[in-house]
């Protein structure tokens, strides 16, 4: 029973139901449905804020839908805001935001680039690696300078 490990699908959904009320980080590598009230940072794939539900705090997410109140900056790629949607805060979106009629916006909105182009092996990866080997040495450019590429 309890000793059996169960392993989680991202795809599954959870809800903070209208009755809870959370103070403290959210984080979720699926989806998040809020129709209560969250104080502090949520950190998920997506979120939908339901009518009853409240952030009070930054969102980082891929996708988010929100039909009740945030008070914090948004950070997403796609971002929806229903017509009974108040959010008090900036809007930082990579690929689509769409306003329904109605929907009350108080900050400000930035399409910035998407994440993806961000992260990966870009970080990682060493300027001194992008050069060819030769008989394990690295390739030199015959003088004493170092060559850096941008």
């Amino acid at each position: 029973m309890f000793g059996d490990k169960k392993t989680l699908k991202d795809s599954e959904r959870s809800l903070i139901s209208e009755t809870v009320s959370i103070d403290g980080t959210v984080n979720s590598s699926g989806a998040v449905d809020i129709a209560g009230l969250v104080k502090g940072p949520v950190y998920s794939k997506e979120v939908v804020i339901k009518e009853t539900g409240s952030i009070s705090g930054p969102v980082q997410v891929d996708r988010i839908e929100i039909y009740g109140h945030i008070d914090g900056k948004i950070t997403a790629d796609d971002v929806v805001i229903g017509s009974t949607g108040v959010v008090k805060g900036d809007i930082e979106f990579a690929n689509n935001l769409r306003t329904e009629d109605g929907a009350d916006i108080e900050g400000y909105i930035k399409k910035s680039p998407s994440k993806s182009k961000i992260t990966g092996d870009f970080l990682f990866s060493k300027k001194g690696e992008q050069k060819a080997k030769k008989n394990g040495k690295p390739e030199t450019n015959g003088s004493n300078e170092s060559e850096v590429s941008v």
